[in-house]
């Protein structure tokens, strides 16, 4: 078959990675997918994805989450993409690339993506059962199903894919070693000092290095599986499962194929526009490509940038790549690693500013010229001021080179804010956003927030390693331009949520009007406060209540005021005014004793009934009089407030676990019951999910959870800032193989943190990545105590568990707390006549005609639609 092109010139982009995706959203920001037919021969059965994370899929992201193609904009623009049927042949002379389908597809301009390879050194045994490389989505599937019945996996290279391979591994539950024939991990990026505080970091995670050795053979049983490794040193190490990441090699096959130019040592020869020398019509981008500098590019931004070059270069406008910026800035296996500019120190006369610290796994070197110019650098173990740094790169920085690589508290450290960065910096290397051009959003295009100026200017859609910077610069600019940047919880408070909590734990402030008289702003005090600060201060004193002398009954005295809706009837308001009763079931197990009481209540009380997505049972349709009748049945039955009304722990899920399922590992549903009921009542700033699952394969859904646990063989994985709702968050690794006790600690320590530090109704997946430092900052404070406060943390949970008292409970036995339980409080005895219910599905569901019109059917008129709908009221 044959499609030949239209009226419009025909673009053919060969190949569908990161760059491949990049080159087509500079194409539509030229218009040039309005003019130019548009066709993608992609190889892989799937979209581009993001390669730079791959090894996320072993901490729970899917393929899907991994996607970079966002199909609406692939159909918006008419691009006509082909998934799995990649380019096998190109005539040049008659301008048509014939795809693994047969279908021939003429161009006019034909931009070759093909990107890389795995480099396999050519050993004897590389192909045995048992050998994988690790480059994609499926090399990753196939490691993983391998990896069920290995005890033991080894790496062949110490670079950036390697660690990550080996960690990969390593949370498959095998015993992980990494081959690296350097005499040090990461040569390219990191030096002999860097190197060895990278290898007694990561040996003390368990893993075992072997450098300056290299792999010989691959040593294989009967059955032609994998079973050890001769490494050139005449040992041998025994391995199941053997994972080659020795580097990549440029894809270039099909342009040789086709007469086009290559280097000695691969990659299609290009020139500054990134147009093969060999013929105008093509052009090479990414890892295929031999750019005009002698130079394969590996890294995603200089991709970046070639694919912008060549789509300019078909708009007719002006463009080169002439080389590009090498910083990277990386997380391998929990270890930051950076390297930027002229990081090994080749430039002449130089001079290296270097701090190192054993103990903790720390070293910075800072390479500078003879007239304090910085020229590079190395960071491991610390990569927070990577940012700074690299933008001050071929600059002198105001200040002394020494004090910019001092941690605190060792020698007054240089605090370098944003207005010491020049205007040409670079912030973002992924899009070469300048600090100027930053600037400039917020100036010229009005940009006020970091969203918007990622929107505007594309800074921090990349790697994400600019995203701080990024917000320093937003605020200072605003600042500067005048305009006042208040952080203040609301217009009665100039304080943030995290420091008004700070002040009522310090002071053991237990009332708001005595907080907002003494710490609210001038025109606040002796006033009334509003809808923002009171709901907020509220759940502040009811978190902090056993710590500060308060009471956590939330309707005591002034709390009962500050509550919003839900809390203040202790239920959920549904649209026709009536509420939903969740008796809290914890882990999603129950009796079947309790099953028949909550039938027998629905059933009397006429509640429409439903199985939540929390493994509960949710009643709806109780009257605000009904409420307190209900509870006492619920209460006599054993049953608790699920507080799912309230901004707290609503549900621990679980599945059966070890108990039932045959792949289970451990018992699942006994963590869920003791977690839910450890932390049930925890007023937070947000309400709080979480999941047990009792194996990988992640049946209880843990990892969109706000704290999520997966069990392993050797213990269990804790997840955090995890979210299903309308901003799905698959939840990020905070540790692993945990025993119970280390579980329960550390779920302590982050839920505690977390509601110290958070901003108001703000999720835990939103908090993870506004704080500063994000997961590594949670992980330094929480799992090794950087701050000293765990112990602080972990007294207050204490506080929390043994004040915890049921507050329907609390509410049935006190009469004064029943009487605010009416319609009307001067007619306690009336219902609220626009509270109606029609039939449906043999229950019964709200009235919503009833509430347009404000009128109220009779009790007559119901009860004969319900028995016209063989339902009982």
């Amino acid at each position: 078959m044959t499609a030949t092109p239209g009226p419009a010139p025909t673009i053919v982009l060969v190949g569908h990675g990161m760059v491949g995706q990049r080159f087509l959203e500079a194409l539509a920001e030229r218009g040039l997918t309005g003019t130019h037919r548009v066709v993608v021969l992609c190889e892989e059965p799937r979209p581009a994805y993001d390669r730079v994370q791959l090894t996320s899929y072993f901490s729970g992201r899917t393929p899907d989450d991994l996607s970079m193609t966002d199909l609406a904009f692939i159909e918006e623009h008419g691009i006509e993409l082909r998934v799995g049927d990649p380019a096998v042949t190109v005539d040049r002379d008659a301008r048509k690339v014939t795809a693994r389908s047969g279908l021939v597809v003429e161009y006019d301009v034909l931009v070759l993506a093909t990107g890389s390879y795995p480099f396999v050194p050519p050993v004897p045994g590389k192909d045995a059962e048992g050998c994988f490389v690790y480059r994609t989505i499926e090399d990753l599937l196939a490691i993983e199903e391998y990896a069920k019945n290995a005890t033991t996996g080894a790496v062949v290279g110490g670079g950036l894919l390697g660690l990550e391979a080996a960690g990969a591994l390593k949370g498959l539950g095998l015993t992980s070693h990494i081959v690296e024939f350097a005499p040090r991990l990461m040569p390219v990026q990191v030096d002999e000092g860097g190197g060895a505080a990278l290898l007694r970091t990561i040996e003390g995670m368990g893993l075992s290095v072997h450098t300056g050795v290299g792999t010989q053979e691959i040593l294989t049983g009967e059955d032609g599986a994998v079973t050890g490794m001769k490494l050139s040193d005449g040992s041998e190490l025994a391995t199941d499962l053997v994972v080659f990441s020795a580097g990549v090699r440029p894809r270039d096959q099909l342009a040789r194929d086709c007469g086009l130019a290559v280097g000695e040592r691969g990659g299609i020869s290009v020139d500054e526009q990134c147009r093969t020398v060999t013929d105008a019509h093509v052009f090479a981008i990414g890892e295929c490509a031999l750019a005009s500098d002698g130079r394969v590019y590996g890294l995603v931004a200089p991709g970046y940038e070639q694919a912008e070059t060549v789509a300019a270069t078909i708009a007719a406008d002006e463009a080169s790549f002439t080389g590009a910026d090498l910083s990277t800035k990386l997380k391998l296996l929990g270890v930051d690693v950076a390297s930027f500019g002229d990081a090994h120190g080749t430039a002449e006369d130089c001079l290296d500013v270097v701090y190192s610290d054993s103990r903790a796994g720390l070293y910075k070197k800072l390479v500078v010229g003879r007239d304090g110019t910085l020229l590079g650098g190395i960071l491991v173990g610390d990569a927070e001021a990577y940012g700074t740094l690299r933008a001050f790169t071929g600059s002198v920085p105001p200040v002394s080179p020494e004090s910019l690589v001092l941690p605190a508290g060792a020698g007054a450290p240089a605090q370098l804010g944003p207005s010491a960065l020049p205007d040409d910096a670079v912030i973002c290397s992924c899009h070469n956003v300048t600090k100027g051009t930053i600037r400039g959003a917020v100036t010229e295009h009005s940009c006020t927030t970091v969203p918007e100026v990622k929107k505007c200017t594309k800074a921090g859609t990349g790697c994400g390693s600019c995203v701080k910077v990024l917000g320093q610069l937003v605020t200072a600019e605003l600042e500067a331009s005048g305009v006042e940047v208040d952080k203040g919880l609301c217009g009665c408070f100039a304080q943030t949520r995290e420091e008004l909590y700070e002040i009522v734990r310090a002071l053991r402030i237990t009332s708001y009007r005595d907080l907002l008289d003494r710490h609210g702003r001038d025109g606040a005090r002796g006033g009334d406060g509003c809808e923002v600060c009171k709901p907020a201060v509220g759940s502040i004193i009811a978190s902090l209540a056993p710590a500060i002398g308060a009471s956590g009954y939330v309707l005591e005295g002034e709390q009962a005021a500050l509550q919003d809706t839900n809390d203040h009837f202790l239920a959920n308001l549904q649209k026709n005014g009536s509420y939903s009763v969740v008796p809290r079931i914890p882990g999603g197990e129950i009796a079947p004793e309790k099953l028949i009481v909550i039938g027998e209540i629905a059933r009397d009380f006429g509640l429409y009934t439903k199985i939540t997505g929390g493994q509960r049972i949710d009643m709806f349709g109780a009257r605000v009089e009904q409420l307190p009748v209900i509870w006492a049945r619920l209460v006599d039955a054993g049953f608790e407030s699920g507080h799912a009304y309230g901004k707290s722990l609503r549900t621990v899920k679980s599945c059966v676990g070890q108990t039932w399922c045959r792949y289970g590992v451990q018992d699942s549903v006994r963590m869920a019951i003791d977690l839910e009921l450890r932390y049930r009542g925890l007023r937070s700033p947000h309400k709080l999910k979480s999941a047990v699952s009792g194996c990988a394969r992640e049946c209880a859904e843990a990892q969109s959870k706000d704290f999520g646990v997966i069990a392993t063989s050797n213990g269990w994985n804790l997840y955090v800032g995890g979210n299903g709702g309308a901003t799905p968050r698959h939840a990020d690794l905070l540790a692993q193989d945990l025993s119970d006790a280390e579980l329960v600690r550390l779920i302590d320590r982050f839920l505690m943190f977390y509601i110290r530090t958070a901003d108001k109704l703000e999720r835990t997946s939103t908090w993870l990545e506004r704080v500063p430092g994000g997961l590594d900052h949670v992980r330094d404070v929480v799992v090794h105590d950087s701050l000293g406060i765990c112990d602080e943390l972990e007294s207050l949970m204490s506080a929390h568990v043994s004040h915890y008292r049921d507050e329907w409970a609390e509410t049935i036995n006190d009469p004064e707390k029943l009487a605010r339980f009416v319609s009307f409080v001067n007619a306690p005895d009336t219902p609220d006549p626009v509270v109606g219910f029609v039939p449906e599905r043999d229950q019964m569901k709200p009235d919503l005609p009833l509430l347009n019109i404000g009128l109220r059917r009779t009790e007559e008129d119901l009860e004969n639609d319900l028995l016209e709908g063989s339902t009982r009221r």
